[in-house]
């Protein structure tokens, strides 16, 4: 685990919470935590408490979902807030994602984007006290308490995730 040399990313991450009167810590880590899995190895905590930062188009607007690591959004779900066909939402390729957020896959923050974005936050956050998210980069993090997460994202609680058979 590295604590200094923060990237710009990051710093931008920092610099955003500090805008809304959240002081974060960002914690920096020598592998990959850009998948969920990977993230709550390299954290210890449960897979369930990162949180997915997933840039979606909602015809043709760019939308995020701050999903449990432990979830899989349901598109059909995500159209059903807009009152839109499943066909309406697509998952934004990196291109649209950077330029919607200002950060590569892998490493967008739950706020702090380059462009203002409606926010949808996974009801399954809000059961954990803290949870992880991305910070910028691929292998930075940061805690937060998910009434935090909601109200610094502006984001709104909705049913997200995939019901599996046998659920």
């Amino acid at each position: 685990m590295v604590t200094k040399g923060l990237p710009p990313a990051s710093q931008r991450v920092i610099e955003a919470a500090l805008a809304e009167g959240l002081q974060i810590d960002i914690v920096m880590f020598e592998q990959s935590t850009r998948t969920a899995a990977d993230a709550a190895t390299a954290i210890g905590c449960e897979v369930g408490q990162i949180v997915k930062s997933l840039v979606f188009t909602v015809q043709d607007a760019p939308v995020i979902a701050l999903v449990s690591g432990s979830n899989q959004l349901d598109e059909r779900k995500l159209a059903g807030l807009f009152q839109v066909g499943k066909k309406q939402v697509k998952r934004a390729d990196a291109d649209m994602v950077r330029a919607a957020t200002g950060y590569a896959i892998g490493g967008v923050p739950p706020f702090g984007h380059t462009n203002w974005l409606e926010v949808f936050v996974d009801e399954d956050l809000i059961r954990y006290q803290v949870v992880w998210a991305a910070a910028g980069t691929p292998n930075t993090v940061f805690a937060v308490a998910p009434d935090v997460l909601i109200r610094i994202s502006n984001g709104q609680i909705a049913d997200l995730k995939t019901i599996q058979d046998g659920q």
